[in-house]
Parts: structure tokens; C-alpha cells; sequence
């Protein structure tokens, strides 16, 4: 992991990760984060998120916190996914984490094959979480701060069991949408929301 993009950089080239969390779920905001790690201390078990259990996610969580040189996590919100669409509000999710960085890097990698608009140079690298360790930070500080705001919307809503599915659109979700109706916390612009509004449904 790393060696390939971090070739020929000097030591303090601080390179910022970048991930999200959320794109594909029917409520909920998008979730970004960026990380400068800290080459002088480094952090064993980073991996992309999925691949980790949900207390190892939690404890490498508190770690990158703690000894990453910055890191800063932002969301773009559902109202802005219904109005700009997912990929655009995922964009804009992770222009708000590199500008929230308090160390600017000297250049950014995010995971996917899109870039957001930003000041620096920039590289985006499919499956990046898996080959870079910043990006790796990022997917894990990205999914755990989701998580909690799933687990909140289960206490705000416990019709629903976003602590369960996390608001993707799961046979249990979807039911629940049907018995329930859906909320204010789900995108208007994904099925089946979408298709309830244009039936008529409230």
C-alpha cells in the first residue's frame, strides 16, 4: 500500500486522503473525510473501511484522531443531494473535508475516479482506499461518523432500523418505507421516494 503514489515525494510532502460514506443509501446525508497522516507515526490495521469490523473501525477511529497531522470530516446534506444530485453533493462533501483541513497538503488523493474542485493538485485513484493509507483514514472517519448519524436517526425514528441497515435499501428498509411512509431524512430524488411523490404520496 502507498508505495506507488508516494514515489519520489520528499518525507514532509504532506499528502491528504480522501473518502466518503453514503452515496448509495435512501436517506441520509453524504459523508466525506480528509486525513494527513503523520509518516513519523505510523498506524498498523488501516484498510478500507468495509473490510474492517465495526469495532475495529471505531478504535482505528479514535487512533487517526489522535495522531494524524489534520483531519476533518464534512457532509453535503439530503436537501443538497436532492437539488445538485449524489455525485455532485459527494463533490462538494469532500471540498468542504480538504477545506477543513487546519494543514494545508501539498496535494490531495481521493478514492473513486472524480475530483471535487480544489486549490491544490489532485489525483483520484479507483479503489484508492485499498492502496493508499491517507485514503484509508478517510474511508474510516468518513463511515464512522455515518454510522452515528445513523444510530441517531434510529433513536430520533425507531419506526425505522437505521442502526440496522443504515438507511440502504434493504427488504427491511423498503417495508418500512411502505408501512411507515418516509421521512424527512429520505432523499427525495431515489426510488422509492422519488416514485411515491410523483404518485401523489405525502
Amino acid at each position: 500500500m502507498d508505495d506507488h503514489y508516494l514515489l519520489k515525494r520528499p518525507f514532509n510532502f504532506k499528502i491528504a486522503g480522501v473518502d466518503e460514506a453514503g452515496r448509495g443509501p435512501l436517506a441520509g446525508p453524504v459523508v466525506a473525510a480528509a486525513v494527513i497522516l503523520d509518516p513519523s507515526r505510523p498506524i498498523d490495521g488501516l484498510d478500507d473501511s468495509k473490510k474492517l469490523s465495526e469495532s475495529k473501525r471505531d478504535s482505528l477511529c479514535r487512533i487517526i484522531k489522535e495522531v494524524s497531522l489534520s483531519w476533518a470530516v464534512a457532509e453535503a446534506s439530503v436537501e443538497e443531494i436532492d437539488e445538485l444530485n449524489i455525485l455532485q453533493a459527494t463533490l462538494l462533501a469532500m471540498q468542504r473535508a480538504v477545506n477543513g483541513l487546519s494543514v494545508r497538503p501539498h496535494e490531495v488523493l481521493v478514492d473513486g475516479n472524480q475530483l471535487p474542485d480544489l486549490s491544490v493538485p489532485a489525483q483520484a485513484i479507483v479503489k484508492g482506499d485499498s492502496k493508499v493509507k491517507a485514503i484509508s483514514a478517510a474511508s474510516i472517519l468518513a463511515k464512522v461518523e455515518r454510522d452515528k448519524i445513523m444510530y441517531d436517526y434510529h433513536k430520533k425514528y425507531p419506526d425505522f432500523s437505521f442502526h440496522l441497515h443504515k438507511a440502504y435499501g434493504t427488504k427491511q428498509h423498503l417495508a418500512e418505507i411502505e408501512q411507515f411512509g418516509y421521512l424527512s431524512v429520505h432523499r427525495r430524488s431515489f426510488n422509492p421516494v422519488k416514485s411515491m411523490i410523483a404518485n401523489g404520496m405525502k
